[in-house]
């Protein structure tokens, strides 16, 4: 049996505190049962979640099992029609939640993404910052790769970071959709130090190559420590980043024996 630590304590040499998880690590448990799927969760020694799904669930069940265990939700995720047409409802859904932030992960576009898709994203997005920051929440967008196409003398994800107003937007970042478009996380977080508030923890199987798509199967997703990327880089660049909640985030259909592996993985380095 693995040994965690509390939360709030050291937790290994790199991160102050275990991470948290994204629920839709533990996709196909949660739409079965909620609180069994929360019990195992926390038997794992992981207190802090990122949902981004209610489950067929209203906000207060939710919070009423994250309240019943001592667990809690700091990020909550929505879709971009959600902010465009039912932001009130994210409001009081978030609040509800307890979440701190509230976040997207994805731009609808066809095919490549492109430099007036990114003006009209700068746009919705300091709307959208705005709205919730006068609600006393914060917006982060969780980037998915498709953002890197060149612009200018950088990416299109340069031109986002750098348009929009940094009262009301910030980011999220996925380490694997920062390096499957061929972008180093590490360097993109020494770039833009104080914009990034949130991140997913993940690896990518040694081997695959990568695109711009924003897609990889999901059996592509490897305990960390075990695929391409350079998680001990990235992490030692986080700790000087505004990063406050680190989650992990496993996509594959071997997620619940693979996050232990993760945390072990975490915890040792």
């Amino acid at each position: 049996m693995l040994a965690f630590t509390a939360l709030g304590q050291k937790f290994g040499g790199t991160l102050k505190e275990m991470p948290g998880m994204v629920s839709y690590t533990m996709r196909n448990e949660f739409s079965k049962d909620v609180p069994g799927t929360l019990d195992k969760i926390k038997a794992m020694g992981i207190t802090n979640m990122e949902f981004s799904n209610l489950f067929k669930q209203t906000a207060a069940d939710i919070r009423k099992e994250l309240d019943a265990r001592g667990m809690r939700c700091t990020s909550f995720g929505v879709g971009y029609p959600d902010l465009e047409k039912n932001m009130e409802t994210v409001i009081a859904n978030a609040k509800t939640l307890g979440a701190k932030y509230v976040r997207v992960a994805w731009i609808p576009h066809e095919g490549k993404f492109t430099p007036e898709m990114a003006k009209k994203t700068v746009d919705d997005f300091n709307r959208f910052g705005k709205q919730l920051k006068d609600s006393g929440l914060m917006f982060v967008y969780h980037n998915h790769g498709f953002e890197f196409e060149p612009y200018e003398n950088g990416t299109l994800f340069d031109y986002i970071v750098q348009q929009t107003n940094p009262d009301y937007v910030n980011f999220e970042m996925d380490v694997l959709w920062v390096y499957f478009p061929g972008q180093d996380p590490a360097a993109l977080l020494k770039k833009y130090p104080t914009r990034f508030k949130l991140m997913h923890l993940k690896d990518l199987k040694k081997g695959i190559q990568g695109n711009m798509s924003g897609g990889t199967p999901p059996e592509n997703d490897v305990a960390l420590g075990s695929g391409q990327i350079d998680l001990p880089a990235v992490l030692k660049a986080a700790r000087n980043s505004g990063i406050e909640y680190y989650y992990i985030e496993d996509e594959s259909p071997s997620a619940q024996q693979q996050v232990p592996q993760s945390i072990a993985y975490l915890k040792s380095i």
